[in-house]
């Protein structure tokens, strides 16, 4: 999986994204071109703890949550239309352009934090390592530039 603190990855991405237009539609889900790249800023909102996420998580959570870490940074596409959590959802109609630029701003942050050797536990998975981050953050992203076709 390639992770989002290697630079080609950052490259890829960011053209990818650049290539996005206010009329890009998706081949899936329920969200338009905006709330996608609104969505997608939510992970780097956890990483750095400024997006709060629901954490009241009982012993069976606890365990399905374990199980499903690895699928969050492995090698395996997400598959279409899997859950998210509700901080993730958006529904109210955003300024695509606005949205765009600050998904890319969030993306470059995270890239530069490639040295940084303490990360925050996610609220919900736990502790993540840096590469762990790094491949689950860049598969968030392929995962919805796919549905949006590029």
């Amino acid at each position: 999986m390639k992770s989002l603190l290697e630079a080609d990855a950052l490259s890829e991405i960011t053209e990818r994204i650049g290539s996005l237009n206010d009329t890009t539609s998706p081949s899936w889900g329920k969200m338009n071109v905006g709330q996608m790249v609104k969505h997608c800023q939510v992970p780097f909102g956890v990483i750095n703890g400024t997006v709060k996420m629901e954490t009241k998580v009982g012993f069976l959570k606890k365990i399905i949550f374990s199980m499903m870490k690895p699928l969050m940074y492995n090698d395996k596409p997400w598959k279409k239309n899997i859950p998210t959590g509700k901080e993730f959802i958006i529904k109210e109609d955003v300024d695509f352009e606005n949205e765009k630029s600050v998904l890319l701003k969030l993306i470059n942050e995270f890239h530069n934090k490639k040295n940084q050797v303490e990360w925050l536990p996610h609220p919900v998975f736990g502790k993540f390592t840096k590469e762990q981050y790094g491949k689950m953050n860049y598969k968030h992203l392929d995962h919805h530039l796919s549905q949006f076709g590029v």
